[in-house]
């Protein structure tokens, strides 16, 4: 591999500002696609939150027609999507009423205009929805969709007929016709994703859901395949676990960025104490949570890795970040990197301990499908006998949405070899009872594959006497998993986050990317 070198920092006043706005103009664009409140009791993402909402998805739409149906389905149909794309926030590409008949597709001619629309807007469009007001030509969505390969997520929509409305003028047969974009699509190769119910109307409460659901299929699709990860160090020796295949996540575009942690701590080093930068930074992380324990020179130190991690993160425009936390850091900085990788989780720029690069795609998947922070966690102790319990544990960096009481303290465990005073810079905090997804993303390099595997329970409020980040999860058939995971191969880092969103993933990753997910006790659709 070939180690790429950061920009020497503070060269000139001139590059130290560029840097600045570079990296927060990266914090900016990750509150550009609309988020969901987190379930966590936590105020700084219901914050993040509103400063998400505002902004606009792009979809391709398309309205499929058949001549001998009503004109006005379609027009209803128009007037129906227009009102859910403005509650969500939608910016929709379709065809006008003056570009084919009522803006719908039908012909091989309108398919072609649709399509030339559609390859105009080609790096904006995140999905494609289909909405099928009657039965539809199959053919005119399908040549759409084969004219234009956007290679994104779509979402096939069929409305419900009346029982009173079953006559000649006024039925749909939407129930049928979707059947056959269907099987249009799969004889075309076309992936595509389903309704909850196989007909359902656009302003019904289901196909919100649905949508709200597709929507953020499309975020972890668009996201993955573009992934930036910066790899800060070598894998601790000892873990033999994080290794991964940077060729076959390449395949995947998932591009890694590396460098040399020597480079890192030694830009660190060179930080002068009184520069505004550092002095902003110890603003910060005081700002950021409970710093009182920590000794001066210590809260130094992490300051000026903090600074320096930014703008490698800024320079290299990285979407997340794995760090060799152990043990050079503390035998040659003097401190843990802990509160810089939740300080950039916290801000979604997700951030993994021990160099494990496919344990922050699994953060920043999550992310993508949740909007909100992620944690890397060790799948870590049984709790008593409850076999369906368990203790998530970690030294201490995950986002603070997960600590309501973060405090920075050291990491008592590294400490018995590294010295206690070498290890401030770790959070200690209890995470209260939320929903739970959880999942890991590695790499099968014996099969040249990526594969994957996702479930959901509750993080709860048992007691547990213990330090660092701390969780007590509750999942359903644990045992079974645990099995599975281990007969599996996987790693003993997994990821949680504080929703309910393993449909989700499992749809982007199976569906549109291509790998083998195991969904621990998926439930079945109603």
């Amino acid at each position: 591999m070939v180690t790429l070198r950061i920009p020497q920092v503070f060269a000139t006043i001139k590059e130290e500002s560029a840097l600045q706005l570079a990296y927060h103009r990266l914090l900016s664009s990750r509150f550009s696609t609309h988020r969901v409140p987190c379930q966590l009791p936590c105020a700084r993402l219901r914050s993040h939150s509103s400063a998400m909402s505002s902004s606009q998805v792009t979809l391709g739409v398309i309205i499929g027609n058949r001549d001998f149906f009503p004109d006005k389905l379609v027009a209803e149909a128009r007037q129906d999507l227009a009102q859910l794309f403005g509650e969500f926030g939608i910016s929709p590409v379709w065809l006008t009423p003056e570009q084919s008949k009522l803006g719908g597709v039908e012909t091989h001619g309108e398919a072609r205009r649709c399509a030339d629309l559609f390859r105009a807007h080609r790096d904006s469009i995140q999905g494609v929805l289909v909405c099928l007001p009657n039965f539809g030509d199959e053919k005119g969505v399908a040549d759409t969709l084969k004219l234009a390969p956007l290679n994104v997520p779509i979402l096939i929509q069929g409305y419900p007929d009346d029982l009173d409305k079953l006559d000649v003028i006024r039925r749909r047969d939407s129930f049928c016709g979707k059947i056959s974009v269907c099987n249009n699509l799969r004889q075309a190769g076309i992936a595509y994703t389903l309704t909850t119910r196989h007909v359902v109307h656009p302003l019904d409460a289901s196909f919100r859901e649905d949508l709200r659901r597709f929507l953020a299929v499309c975020r972890v699709v668009r996201g993955l395949r573009s992934a930036r990860i910066g790899a800060v160090g070598a894998r601790p020796g000892a873990f033999n676990t994080v290794r991964y295949s940077e060729k076959i996540l390449e395949r995947h575009g998932i591009s890694v960025t590396t460098v040399d942690l020597s480079e890192i701590l030694g830009q660190a080093n060179k930080l002068e104490a009184t520069h505004a930068r550092v002095t902003g930074k110890i603003d910060e992380i005081k700002a950021y949570a409970n710093a009182s324990a920590v000794p001066p020179a210590r809260l130094l130190q992490m300051a000026r890795l903090g600074v320096v991690l930014d703008d490698f993160v800024a320079a290299q425009h990285l979407d997340a970040t794995a760090i060799q936390c152990w043990t050079s850091l503390q035998q040659n900085h003097g401190c843990n990197v802990c509160t810089s990788m939740s300080m950039m989780s916290e801000a979604l720029l997700p951030s993994a301990c021990e160099v494990d690069v496919t344990g922050v795609l699994t953060m920043y998947a999550m992310q993508l499908a949740s909007n909100s922070p992620s944690a890397l966690v060790d799948w870590n102790n049984n709790y008593g006998g409850d076999l369906e319990k368990c203790v998530l544990f970690h030294c201490g960096n995950w986002a603070k949405s997960f600590l309501p009481d973060a405090k920075i303290a050291n990491a008592p465990i590294l400490g018995s070899t590294l010295g206690v005073e070498n290890t401030w810079g770790a959070l200690d905090g209890r995470t209260p009872a939320s929903p739970l997804t959880f999942g890991r993303i590695t790499t099968d390099d014996t099969a040249g594959i990526i594969r994957a595997y996702v479930g959901e329970g509750q993080l709860t409020n048992d007691a547990l006497a213990t330090f660092g980040n701390r969780a007590v999860a509750q999942v359903p058939k644990l045992q079974k998993l645990m099995h599975h995971v281990c007969r599996e191969g996987f790693e003993h880092h997994v990821v949680m986050n504080a929703s309910h969103t393993a449909a989700i993933l499992e749809e982007a990753f199976t569906r549109y990317l291509g790998w083998q997910v195991y969904h621990h006790e998926a439930r079945e659709l109603a």
